[in-house]
């Protein structure tokens, strides 16, 4: 397993990989599980194990054993494992840039760029442990009347082992070394990842990089573990053993849903932290659309096109005033959509969804396809055309597949010729990731009543700017209310990440 770096350079060269499990690589490759080139619609000969009930075993009994340990590390132990960490992924180098590439036809900019963001994740959880742990004290209060005050302290202590779904579209910044990963790790907690069928390659070369930094920082072998698994009934008999306490995932509500409930029919529970779509709604108000219309019309084209459509935040419900400049702006945003080609998605299932999707949205009754892409090739396999829709505001009751999301590059937007009208639509949008407001400091005190309505909407609040972008700090909140995520208190990006993997201890007269 050492050298697989090496021989991943070369596309043509079957590759055999294995299931890091206590510390050691194992399992036999099934030929029926391999990656996939999604910009030439293809199989790569890249082979992967299926796991099964000998690894669940060995797996959750390792996490077991090396949470007895890991859970007593010192904050200092842990930020040295999550710098190394970084360093090792930094030393992948080419290797990791090509797979990613191959498995995800995404640009060598953005898998840069995420690359330094996930490594930037790492090494900001790093930090935050360097700090002093933020701890409650209260001293005895012998004298205090009617009774004495004991001693309180007041701290944190980690869940467990926890199960990370690495997300699809974040090959790395959301998967094996992302933040789910990382905030677990900083917490104190084992980590157990199952690895996406998108990426195989790519996660098995992040898990290389986190056991050489685990066994550089002399860490036990359960501290990480991955395995791959293309059925679902792995991974919900994996989610279901005692041995994990909580759990990670991004991915789709049909599946988000199907976990969650499995795990609420554990003998104990656990806490189960999904994100699971979110259309990010975005209010042009009058006054900003007189004013800024043409450069609201090229930032919007924009965020829904990059990367193809396929962030979690990408705007799907466009809300424009009815106005004498919408024309001109709708022109404008359909001649950005006619101008693009197909682009490719991540994977063949996710493609056809979003064909799927558009299709359906095409049929119904009040909306109209104003834009797509030009159809230079045909729109199959992975490759898919962006897509622009257009429908009212009154028809909003009418229509509630609207509020079905479209993982993919398309938006649909929504005119409202009263503020009446939005006011109405805007308390039935299920919960979201984010909201944006587009509008002038005119417009923000004529429409003060959506101000008021939107918190209760998402979980990030967004004045003049587009959503996709999520900054890694402190401040974040990257969460919101169903479906956006599955517990609305917190956040999946940002130091606050960890508090989903600790829990509240207090100590009564055990001293500072």
């Amino acid at each position: 397993m050492n050298t697989f770096t090496d021989r991943l350079h070369d596309r043509d060269t079957p590759f055999h990989a294995q299931h890091l499990i206590n510390g050691r690589w194992q399992g036999e490759a099934d030929l029926a599980f391999h990656s996939y080139a999604p910009a030439q619609n293809s199989a790569l000969p890249w082979y992967f194990p299926e796991a099964g009930s000998a690894e669940l075993t060995e797996l959750t009994a390792s996490a077991a054993a090396a949470f007895s340990q890991y859970r007593h590390s010192s904050r200092a132990q842990r930020a040295a494992f999550l710098r190394q960490i970084a360093l090792e992924i930094e030393a992948l180098g080419a290797v990791l840039i090509d797979t990613v590439m191959a498995e995800t036809a995404l640009p060598q900019a953005r898998v840069e760029g995420e690359r330094g963001r996930t490594c930037a994740q790492l090494r900001l959880f790093a930090a935050l442990l360097n700090e002093p742990a933020d701890i409650v004290y209260q001293s005895v209060q012998p004298q205090r009347v009617p009774l004495p005050g004991p001693e309180l302290r007041l701290d944190v202590v980690p869940l467990g082992p926890v199960l990370v779904f690495a997300a699809s579209n974040f090959p790395l910044a959301f998967s094996v070394a992302g933040g789910d990963t990382a905030s677990a790790l900083a917490a104190g907690c084992p980590v157990i990842v199952k690895a996406h069928n998108a990426h195989p390659a790519t996660s098995a070369l992040v898990a290389q990089a986190i056991d050489r930094a685990r066994r550089d920082c002399d860490l036990p072998p359960g501290v990480f573990q991955l395995v791959f698994a293309q059925q679902h009934a792995f991974a919900e008999q994996l989610l279901q053993h005692p041995v994990v306490k909580a759990v990670a995932f991004t991915g789709s509500q049909q599946l988000g849903l199907h976990f969650q409930r499995l795990i609420q029919q554990r003998a104990v529970p656990v806490p189960f932290y999904g994100e699971l779509g979110s259309q990010n709604p975005l209010c042009l108000l009058p006054d900003q659309l007189a004013q800024h219309g043409d450069s609201f019309a090229t930032a919007l084209a924009q965020s829904v096109l990059l990367g193809n459509g396929q962030f979690c935040t990408r705007p799907g419900l466009v809300f424009v005033p009815e106005l004498a400049e919408t024309p001109a702006l709708l022109q404008t945003l359909a001649a950005s959509f006619n101008a693009t080609t197909a682009g490719t998605l991540l994977t063949p299932k996710i493609a056809e969804s979003y064909r799927h999707g558009c299709a359906l949205l095409a049929k119904l009754d009040g909306v109209t396809l104003l834009a797509t892409g030009r159809a230079e090739v045909a729109e199959a396999g992975c490759q898919v055309l962006p897509r622009l829709f257009v429908t009212d505001a009154s028809l909003w009751a009418d229509l509630p597949q609207l509020q079905q999301e479209i993982f993919g590059p398309a938006t649909v937007l929504i005119r409202y010729r009263s503020l009446a009208e939005l006011y109405t639509v805007i308390p039935t949008l299920h919960g979201q990731l984010t909201a944006t407001v587009y509008g002038t400091e005119q417009d923000l005190q004529t429409h003060a009543a959506l101000l008021q309505q939107l918190p209760d909407l998402a979980g990030r609040l967004i004045r003049n700017q587009m959503p996709t972008g999520v900054e890694v700090c402190a401040a974040m909140q990257h969460g919101g209310p169903f479906p956006a995520s599955t517990d609305l208190r917190f956040t999946a990006v940002g130091t606050a990440a960890y508090q989903r993997f600790v829990r509240p201890l207090c100590w009564q007269n055990f001293g500072a």
